[in-house]
């Protein structure tokens, strides 16, 4: 049996997996807001997933951050309580077992390339569009870490082709300005639509309003560009959406229809589909990061 556990901000998620790949077993609890507490919460989930079902199994983590190669300790999560804990060790001590992390992204991304939309394509990019904007790279089943493990981090690159109304762009909180997550996270858009401090942009594709609509078409124009640089780059078969954005249907309508003008091809063969597996996708990757 596989164990998979989704570090959220908000909600932890447990899954198992039996051999063939199916699910057995899902489990969520609100996430605690401390480490200790997240050490508890992982322990309890693993645990009691493998009481109920009477086996034993080996255990992936997702989480919404990194480990550095120089020190193992998480860096970069915006579960700021996680950064700076050597939560690979801390949680292998919990549950008397080695345990595997990586990247949610990562994870999502396994999940999609292994039994998900881009199920049998030999190169995956795989984009979270939700508070914050992320990626995960698969190549031919395996997820590309990278050396120094920040291969996706898609969304701390400058939007490419900036307007001059655009430029130099807002401050991101990584210290940078004009990041891709500044432009295409759920907040900004909100933002572009309402004003500074919206912060909800689910609703924006019902309204018929002018100002929802400019903001959805420049939305999706600079998902175009971004995407436009991956194509350039790593020339994927697939790039998958996934995150509460992704359910705005008309991205898969106007984003391949913008892409041909950036990307240097005379032809553009990448299909941009919408996570299968919705926001399961991490839970059951962070499972697959065990063969």
């Amino acid at each position: 049996m596989r164990i998979g556990v989704d570090l959220g901000g908000t909600k932890t998620e447990v899954a198992a997996l039996d051999r063939e790949g199916q699910v057995r077993l899902r489990r969520r609890v609100p996430t605690p807001r401390s480490y200790p507490g997240v050490i508890e919460a992982v322990r309890g989930l693993v645990e009691g997933a493998e009481r109920e079902l009477g086996e034993a199994g080996t255990v992936g983590v997702g989480i919404p951050g990194s480990l550095s190669p120089a020190t193992g300790l998480v860096r970069g999560a915006n579960s700021t309580w996680l950064n700076g804990g050597r939560l690979a060790e801390d949680l292998s001590a919990a549950l008397a077992r080695e345990v595997r992390l990586s990247n949610d992204a990562n994870c999502l991304a396994l999940s999609e390339a292994a039994d998900g939309a881009a199920r049998g394509a030999a190169s995956v990019f795989c984009v979270i569009l939700g508070t914050g904007v992320g990626a995960g790279i698969v190549l031919d089943g395996r997820i590309l870490e990278g050396a120094n493990r920040i291969a996706g981090e898609w969304g701390h690159n400058p939007l490419p082709w900036m307007t001059p109304d655009e430029h130099p762009g807002p401050r991101c909180w990584c210290g940078q300005h004009g990041c891709i997550e500044t432009f295409l996270c759920g907040p900004a858009l909100a933002a572009d639509a309402d004003g500074e401090g919206a912060r909800d942009a689910s609703g924006l594709p019902d309204r018929t309003d002018p100002a929802a609509r400019a903001a959805l078409a420049r939305h999706a124009d600079r998902l175009a560009r971004a995407l436009a640089h991956v194509v350039n780059l790593l020339d994927p078969e697939v790039v998958v959406l996934a995150g509460g954005l992704s359910n705005m249907t008309h991205l898969y309508e106007e984003v391949p229809r913008l892409l041909p003008r950036h990307v240097f091809s005379d032809v553009v063969r990448t299909r941009l589909v919408p996570a299968r597996h919705g926001d399961s996708s991490g839970v059951l990757g962070a499972a697959r990061l065990w063969p």
